[in-house]
């Protein structure tokens, strides 16, 4: 199986990039850290007998993404799952405070970015007649907390998207998924907060979140169900966590 992972330079991705190596498959990995992405390939080549094809690109860019896929060599154009990963937030402010660029930083990955790799990686999928999208929501895309405006509409944008995915995917024989988590532990936080380490520390204070590997033991297991089985949707929460805001620490 070849799988293409956005976003997988840290957290989510990169665990999912671990997983699907460990267990024999074949890789496409991207961001725009070239640095980690040169690192994570040369682990995983060391560690699984499996190959690791790199593109670094910044997904907000249709032109980079379009350049990016265009460069597979034909080994690497059969891809079996796209797992759409890469995203983020950006600042926790009331809407009317909100900064514009942290809202286009979040439409245009979350939302646009998501669009662009899709829409060619699809039509990929048709040509080879199968393949599997799996794209990475959140809690954020089924339910609306304070302060979350934007980033939870990008994400509802997503939990839409992966409907209509669904349905205009299905006579072609590619099954589309979405897996949606609860609080997880990455740099999603310190992104938010535009780096500050000790606000994004708080957010987990006192409790226990979701893990990366949680997330990519998910996704795995989503791509790997029978041929005539597709898994719509998944929530996964930590077991303190009930929904957006309601959260149990200690």
């Amino acid at each position: 199986m070849l799988v293409f992972i956005t976003g997988a330079t840290s957290g989510i991705g990169k665990s999912t990039a671990e997983i699907f190596a460990k267990n024999g498959h074949h890789l496409i990995i991207t961001g725009r850290r070239e640095e980690r992405l040169a690192l994570l390939k040369k682990e995983i080549e060391a560690n699984y007998n499996v190959t690791v094809s790199t593109l670094c690109f910044d997904i907000r860019n249709r032109q980079e993404v379009e350049k990016a896929i265009s460069s597979l060599n034909e080994n690497n154009r059969a891809i079996d799952v796209l797992v759409n990963n890469a995203g983020l937030a950006a600042g926790l402010a009331p809407l009317q405070n909100g900064e514009v660029d942290h809202w286009e930083r979040m439409i245009d990955t979350n939302v646009k970015g998501l669009l662009y790799i899709t829409r060619i990686v699809s039509n990929m999928m048709i040509e080879s007649g199968k393949g599997h999208i799996i794209n990475i929501g959140s809690i954020a895309g089924k339910e609306v907390y304070a302060n979350g405006n934007v980033y939870c509409a990008t994400k509802h944008a997503v939990d839409a998207l992966n409907r209509g995915m669904r349905i205009d995917l299905l006579p072609h024989n590619i099954k589309v998924s979405a897996v949606n988590p609860g609080m997880v532990e990455t740099e999603f936080s310190i992104v938010r907060f535009d780096g500050d380490e000790d606000r994004a520390k708080k957010v987990y204070m006192g409790m226990q979140p979701l893990s990366p590997e949680d997330i990519a033991e998910t996704v795995y297991w989503v791509a790997n169900r029978p041929a005539h089985v597709n898994i719509n949707d998944v929530i996964i929460m930590p077991s303190v966590q009930a929904s957006a805001t309601n959260v149990i620490r200690k």
